[in-house]
C-alpha cells in the first residue's frame, strides 16, 4: 500500500465520521465544528485527485466564510434543542427506508461493473509547471461562459431579492436623497444676515426696566 492510499483511507474515514457526527452531535456548535473537518477531510480528498483549485476554494469560501459566519449564528441566537428534536422518532420510519434506499444505490454505483472504482483510472501525471487554476479558468470561459453567466445573473437577483425581502423601514430612519444633495446651491444652504457692528470699549446702554402698569382708577357711580 503506498503513501497516497494510506493519506486516501485515512481522510476518508476522517470524512464520514465527522459526517455523522454532524448530525448525531446535541449540542450545535459542536456539529457546525465537525462540518468543518468534513469540509478540510473532503479539500484532503481533492488534493489527491490533482484538483488544487477546488481544494483551496472549499477552505477558503466555505471554511473560511460561511462556516465561520453560519458558526456565530449559532452561537448568537438561543437554539432550543429540545424543540428541534420534537417529531424525530415521529418521522424516523419514513427516514430510514429512505436512508437505507440511498446507502444501497450509492453502494451499487461505486461496486458495479459500471461505474465502479476498478473503472475509474487513477489521475494522470501533470508536467511540471501545470497551472490546475488555468485549466479550469480555460474550460469555464470558454466552454461554459454562457451558463456561467446565467448562473452569476440568477445569484445577483436572489441576492436584490433577498434585500428586497428583508428590507424593513423604520419611521426614525434618515434617508439620504442623492439627487436632492446634487441640486442643493450656496444660496439655499446659506443665508448670509446683515448685522450692524459695535464700538470696540463702548457698551450699548441697558435697556430700562419696564414698570408695572397700574389699572386705570375707576370713576364714582
Amino acid at each position: 500500500m503506498s503513501f497516497q492510499e494510506i493519506v486516501f483511507f485515512v481522510l476518508g474515514a476522517v470524512l464520514v465520521l465527522s459526517a455523522l457526527r454532524v448530525i448525531t452531535a446535541r449540542n450545535p456548535v459542536h456539529a457546525a465544528l465537525f462540518l468543518v473537518l468534513s469540509f478540510v477531510a473532503a479539500a484532503g480528498l481533492w488534493l489527491l485527485l490533482h484538483a488544487e483549485f477546488l481544494a483551496i476554494t472549499l477552505i477558503l469560501v466555505y471554511v473560511g466564510a460561511v462556516m465561520v459566519l453560519f458558526l456565530f449564528v449559532i452561537m448568537m441566537l438561543d437554539i432550543n434543542i429540545d424543540r428541534l428534536r420534537e417529531g424525530f422518532w415521529n418521522i424516523l420510519p419514513i427516514a430510514l427506508p429512505v436512508a437505507v434506499l440511498l446507502l444501497a444505490i450509492m453502494g451499487a454505483t461505486l461496486m458495479g461493473p459500471y461505474f465502479g472504482l476498478s473503472m475509474r483510472p487513477p489521475p494522470p501525471e501533470v508536467a511540471e509547471g501545470y497551472s490546475n487554476t488555468r485549466a479550469i479558468g480555460m474550460v469555464l470561459y470558454t466552454e461554459y461562459l454562457y451558463p456561467f453567466e446565467l448562473a452569476a445573473v440568477i445569484l445577483l437577483v436572489a441576492i436584490v431579492a433577498a434585500i428586497a425581502l428583508t428590507l424593513r423601514t423604520r419611521k426614525n430612519t434618515r434617508n439620504i436623497d442623492a439627487s436632492v444633495q446634487v441640486a442643493a446651491t450656496r444660496e439655499g444652504r446659506v443665508r448670509l444676515v446683515s448685522m450692524p457692528s459695535e464700538k470696540k470699549g463702548v457698551s450699548a446702554p441697558p435697556p430700562e426696566p419696564e414698570l408695572p402698569q397700574q389699572p386705570p382708577p375707576q370713576q364714582p357711580k
